[in-house]
């Protein structure tokens, strides 16, 4: 479980990865969400490193 600072911290980043996704589209902000968590859940705390983790999501590496 997190703390409350760092789970105002991970909203904040959803809804900053997420911008641009409509609310509605539920599939894709929990899939974002779901990566900001596993970032976080392996201490990786800082604002930058889970907006990475938030973009990686939406954007996958290109398979070649």
């Amino acid at each position: 479980m997190f703390s409350a600072e760092t789970t105002a911290l991970l909203r904040a980043v959803l809804e900053e990865v997420c911008e641009n996704i409509p609310v509605n589209e539920t599939g894709a902000r929990t899939h974002v969400a779901s990566k900001i968590l596993e970032a976080a859940a392996q201490g990786e705390l800082s604002t930058d490193a889970l907006k990475a983790a938030g973009r990686r999501a939406l954007n996958p590496p290109a398979m070649w």
